[in-house]
């Protein structure tokens, strides 16, 4: 989420946006449609990052996708564009508020087919989902419970599966001493957790407020 947040000088992300293919025309409608109509507009993942998730979609070819954090669906879509033949994708989102509108969206998209929708808490949500494994996660929720998502998330992923996790610099908070608020810490935890466990690989991408790529060892 905070997908206007950028840690890297404005004219390098502008030139990175500007040599990047952009959004589709739904994908551009949705997103000023989002800050329009939507509180803290900002949570949307965003062309830049959008593009990113569907390439990796495009790459990995998973046939089934975790999202953890739908907000206004704009990631979901950009994932579910890229999906093979019979790939699907479970999105968790807590805001009841926002149900009706990502339902709205979805069908308009065309997408219903390829994304289940899940209202409620994740956290209580993720030990009832009904013994699936999926081969990509994309985790971009509330910060306070990174910590707490990492091992069910883990648990779910298929041996070789990819965990891509947004926010893991956190405002630049992650790396200053100073910051000890509740989501900083739980953000530094799961990147230590992370980092720390034998079972994965990672790699922290500086791109927009930090990605970390997670792979499953077999």
């Amino acid at each position: 989420m905070d997908g206007d947040f950028d840690l890297l000088p404005e004219a390098l992300s502008g030139y990175a946006c500007a040599h990047t293919t952009p959004a589709d025309p739904f994908l551009q409608a949705l997103e000023r449609d989002t800050y329009v109509n939507v509180l803290c507009p900002r949570m949307i993942s965003g062309s830049y990052q959008g593009k990113l998730l569907e390439m990796l979609c495009r790459m990995i070819r998973p046939l089934r996708v975790l999202e953890v954090g739908t907000y206004t669906g704009y990631s979901a879509l950009c994932m579910a564009k890229a999906l093979p033949e019979g790939g699907r994708i479970t999105t968790i989102e807590h805001n009841l508020e926002l149900e009706e509108r990502l339902v709205r969206t979805f069908a308009r998209a065309q997408a219903t087919p390829k994304i289940e929708l899940l209202m409620g808490e994740a956290a209580r949500i993720l030990p009832d989902l009904p013994g699936e494994t999926f081969d990509f996660v994309f985790l971009d929720a509330d910060k306070v419970n990174y910590e707490r998502y990492y091992p069910l998330l883990k648990g779910l992923l298929k041996p070789g599966g990819w965990l891509l996790v947004d926010n893991v610099l956190w405002n630049g908070k992650v790396y200053d001493a100073s910051c000890h608020d509740k989501d900083t810490l739980s953000v530094r935890a799961l990147n230590r957790s992370i980092h720390e466990d034998p079972e994965v690989e990672n790699l922290l991408l500086p791109v927009r407020d930090g990605l970390m790529l997670v792979r499953k060892k077999n």
